[in-house]
């Protein structure tokens, strides 16, 4: 018969402690990341949400002044080329603020792409152990 010693099931217990501890650290940084994460997209959808909304501003305040340079174009001289600047100007602004917030919405990063390839990088190296 064998005889079991202690260090033999200590050394079994101490491998198991540290593949626990091992498992519970990677799930913290995964949810760290996973966090991250989170809070990138929300920081993202709110500074478009509020590029949308001056676009929609500025482009509603320029329709709102080309329509009183048109209202006003048959009057006095000088009233039309204000009007017809501060019309132009909220119009510019607008437009920017829409493209800005369109190119935004196209080269923004793939959703958890920081977490998806730590997970990758995590497959990838228990495959190569086995």
């Amino acid at each position: 018969m064998s005889e079991k010693t202690p260090g033999e099931n200590r050394g079994l217990l101490d491998s198991l402690t540290t593949l626990a501890a091992t498992l519970v650290a990677m799930a913290h940084t995964r949810l760290d990341l996973l966090s991250s994460d989170l809070e990138e997209e929300r920081e993202h959808f709110f500074s478009l949400l509020a590029l949308a909304l001056a676009a929609l501003f500025c482009l509603g305040i320029g329709v709102l002044l080309t329509t009183l340079l048109l209202v006003v174009a048959f009057w006095d001289t000088y009233r039309l080329l204000v009007l017809g600047g501060l019309a132009g100007l909220f119009l510019l602004a607008g437009i920017a603020a829409w493209r800005i917030a369109l190119h935004k919405s196209k080269t923004k990063p793939r959703f958890f792409a920081a977490s998806m390839s730590e997970l990758l990088k995590d497959r990838q190296q228990l495959v190569s152990r086995l």
